[in-house]
């Protein structure tokens, strides 16, 4: 009746609404050429970011050659437990040593390095077999995952153009996220499908790690020409 067609109508207003803000800050940010092509780096490097998060565990069971009844640690199910836990403590520590790092280099430099860091995570990860070595790259993959994470906001904040909508302009950041969180493991996906192998797919990673190097490095030409840092 006239109840439910009014939910449906404020749906739309709300969607409408939000999607008409999301235009509005971009339209805003096209102005700021710095940002632009800064939100664009994190968009394909966060597609990679997000793909490994999720598809991280399903690689280890898939790939890694647990040995059942041997080591605890050898084990499937408590080596990705340990592998998880192990990711989130020094994604904490690696947030606290990548903003350190970026107080010496600059934020833009230090996200460079971050996304070196994971082109070299791929490449290990296609390499290796044993569940010692997959925890050595959790450790790896935690510490630069914490710190790309955290430097990615921080630089973004420190990019926008003064205004006292700070809300619209993360949310529209966020937005950029979630849409890396569908794209990447569905780029991931057609990979595997393409190659039938989830170790070249997960070497493949490396190409949203690498374009979103140069994006980074375009970033900071323009911050140089402009004379302006983060």
């Amino acid at each position: 009746g006239k109840s439910h067609y009014k939910v449906r109508e404020k749906k739309h207003n709300i969607i409408w609404y939000g999607y008409s803000e999301l235009r509005k800050v971009w339209g805003q940010l096209t102005a700021h050429i710095r940002v632009k092509w800064f939100l664009l780096s994190y968009f394909v490097y966060n597609m990679g970011v997000q793909t490994v998060m999720l598809l991280a565990v399903l690689f280890a069971s898939k790939e890694i050659l647990w040995v059942s009844g041997g080591v605890w640690w050898q084990t499937k199910e408590t080596g990705l437990i340990v592998s998880i836990i192990l990711i989130q403590l020094v994604a904490v520590v690696g947030a606290q040593v990548l903003s350190r790092v970026s107080e010496k280099l600059g934020n833009l430099r230090t996200l460079m390095l971050c996304t070196m860091i994971w082109v070299l995570c791929t490449i290990i990860a296609y390499l290796i077999d044993q569940p010692i070595q997959f925890y050595g790259l959790a450790l790896l993959v935690g510490f630069v995952m914490g710190g790309i994470q955290s430097l990615s906001r921080s630089t973004y904040s420190k990019m926008l153009p003064p205004t006292n909508d700070n809300a619209s302009f993360f949310s529209f950041f966020d937005v950029m996220e979630k849409v890396g969180l569908i794209f990447g493991p569905l780029m991931f996906g057609l990979l595997e499908g393409v190659f039938g192998n989830m170790r070249v797919s997960v070497l493949m990673l490396m190409i949203f790690f690498i374009v979103g190097f140069f994006l980074l490095l375009k970033t900071y030409t323009i911050e140089k020409r402009q004379g302006l840092s983060v």
